[in-house]
């Protein structure tokens, strides 16, 4: 059973940001990060790791409690990347161990090759770097079909065909619990998900040399029950580029939420 650490939360403003981020535990340095999942997504995995490591995970500018300026700007990962080695600076880091989850390791992969005297051993689970697949081209006009969704039907059509996309299984149950109205900050966050960071998450091309050449040990991670998933497919070609093998994760795309603690102990045997 996991024992829920004290965190000590900070507010850290950016250039046309205010990032939100949170420290527990005592120990080397590590920054647990997401996108647009935030700090509130990853508190078990920083309570199971927190006792050994400072843990730092942080909500990305327009999500949970960092505020963006700019609602229309873009969520590339290279400003996300930025905004990360701003949180360094703020803990007078010189740099850091990363774990980053999904779009989260595609921050992660930026920060590596833009900023690599930062990072010291990057834990990059599952990045969905379509680009890599075979079937690119697809995999655009599916992420085309998806933000049009949004706009014509909605954020709940539109997260039901993402998640169908990525090769969840969404099979409906004969009887489904009422749905809550979605919150003006869910409707708010939906739209900066599905209008300004997907194209610019899933288009992103890491860059190979900087990252197989840098100071930075860049591990990619897969989840043992995600094989099914478009996940799964990007973290091995993503491998196949860097000349490694994965390394497996429990549980799925989201097996920090599910298994924490076994997951926290995979993450620990890789930076120890």
């Amino acid at each position: 059973m996991i024992t829920p650490s004290t965190a000590t939360t900070r507010s850290l403003a950016v250039p046309g940001a205010r990032l939100h981020y949170e420290i527990r535990g005592s120990g080397p340095l590590l920054l647990v990060i997401g996108s647009p999942m935030a700090s509130a997504d990853f508190a078990s995995l920083a309570d199971a790791l927190a006792g050994d490591r400072t843990v730092v995970t942080y909500d990305p500018r327009g999500h949970a409690n960092s505020t963006i300026d700019d609602p229309e700007e873009e969520s590339t990962p290279e400003r996300r990347a930025d905004d990360i080695v701003a949180i360094l600076d703020d803990l007078g880091a010189e740099s850091a161990d990363v774990f980053g989850s999904s779009g989260g390791a595609v921050t992660g992969l930026a920060l590596a090759a833009r900023h690599p005297a930062r990072v010291r051993t990057l834990v990059a689970h599952e990045p969905p770097l379509l680009e890599l697949l075979p079937d690119a081209a697809r995999q655009r006009a599916n992420t085309e079909d998806i933000v049009e969704t949004f706009h014509a039907a909605g954020m709940q059509a539109a997260w039901y065909k993402f998640m169908v996309n990525a090769g969840f299984d969404m099979t409906m149950p004969a009887k489904m619990p009422a749905q809550p109205e979605p919150t003006e900050q869910d409707l708010r966050e939906a739209a900066r998900f599905f209008d300004h960071e997907l194209r610019p998450t899933t288009r992103y091309l890491p860059d190979i040399d900087a990252l197989k050449n840098g100071p930075s040990r860049v591990v990619i991670g897969i989840g043992a029950d995600s094989g099914r998933l478009l996940t799964y497919q990007t973290s091995v070609a993503l491998c196949g580029l860097l000349g490694g093998t994965p390394v497996e994760f429990p549980g799925d795309h989201g097996g920090f939420l599910g298994t924490p603690t076994e997951f926290a102990e995979t993450l620990r045997t890789l930076l120890s």
